[in-house]
């Protein structure tokens, strides 16, 4: 008799994507294209003040005069940098928790319409925000709310919600009713079954999502200018934009570009060291 044996299949590995020379070269156009302002401007923010219009890729000597001239009291940048975080703490906070509410009635709850709720959501992204300036400043004028920062707060969360409230749905859908119900079984009531299993499971979804939120925030430019007269009231980029030289007409080239690092570094070390939680928040609402 002749016997037969079976093999046991091997682990098999993941499938490897070749790559070409001309990957690389594509790769390092988009680095360069992308690095580039960003490394102009810290290049010219290091520069002396007598030194802006040089063509040199690395300056020296390098100075700081550019850095202490932003922070100049007379400046109000010190202050504007506490109002942007006021404003895109607040309006992150506020967004994640009007979002996380919304989606996951949207994820959860069957009831008719449901679709196109979640499709008129992510419709209002789609309109400028400039071309609603306008009846912002009327309604915010009438209401008292000019130099305040429910002025800024307010755009800031509708143009971040839609965004919030999809991404979110979409990472609720994926996790199976069954963790609710076992919680439910063991004796939890529904908020604590959503508070101790469902959001714990959600947060890559909710820390992408508050990211996103913070940095839209933090560099809102528009809207911030167009509320706000006094200086005291006025966020980081738009003191910056409206810094003056010594004679007033004066441009002050290199103090905008030190304070558009301050600005900026912070922003790019918190993307940069939290970059694998932002793309598993982004990736994960598609898995099924």
């Amino acid at each position: 008799m002749s016997a037969v044996t079976a093999t046991t299949p091997g682990k098999r590995g993941a499938p490897r994507v070749k790559t070409s020379p001309f990957s690389y070269v594509g790769i390092a156009l988009i680095v360069v294209y992308c690095l580039a302002p960003f490394y102009w401007m810290v290049v010219s923010a290091l520069r002396r003040p007598a030194d802006q219009f040089s063509n040199k890729l690395i300056p020296w000597p390098m100075s700081l005069d550019n850095f202490v001239s932003a922070f100049k009291p007379a400046n109000g940048f010190t202050r504007a940098l506490l109002n942007s975080l006021i404003v895109a703490g607040t309006t992150t906070v506020l967004t994640l928790i009007i979002g996380i509410t919304a989606a996951y009635v949207l994820a959860r709850l069957e009831f008719r319409f449901k679709n196109v709720i979640l499709a008129a959501i992510i419709a209002t992204s789609m309109f400028p925000g400039i071309s609603l300036l306008v009846p912002l400043l009327e309604l915010f004028v009438s209401i008292d709310w000019i130099n305040t920062y429910q002025a800024m707060i307010a755009p800031s969360m509708s143009f971040a919600l839609p965004l919030a409230v999809f991404n979110l749905t979409a990472f609720f859908k994926q996790m199976p009713f069954a963790l609710e119900e076992a919680a439910q079984i063991d004796g939890a009531s529904p908020m604590q079954a959503f508070r101790k299993v469902i959001l714990p499971l959600a947060a890559p979804g909710v820390f992408t999502t508050a990211i996103l939120t913070f940095i839209a925030a933090w560099n809102e430019f528009i809207i911030a200018l167009s509320v706000t007269n006094k200086q005291s009231m006025r966020t980081a980029p738009v003191i910056t934009s409206l810094f003056t030289g010594q004679y007033g007409y004066d441009q002050p080239f290199g103090t905008q570009m030190a304070a558009g690092v301050v600005v900026t570094v912070p922003l790019v070390i918190l993307v940069l060291f939290f970059q694998r939680r932002i793309v598993e928040g982004l990736t994960a609402g598609g898995v099924k």
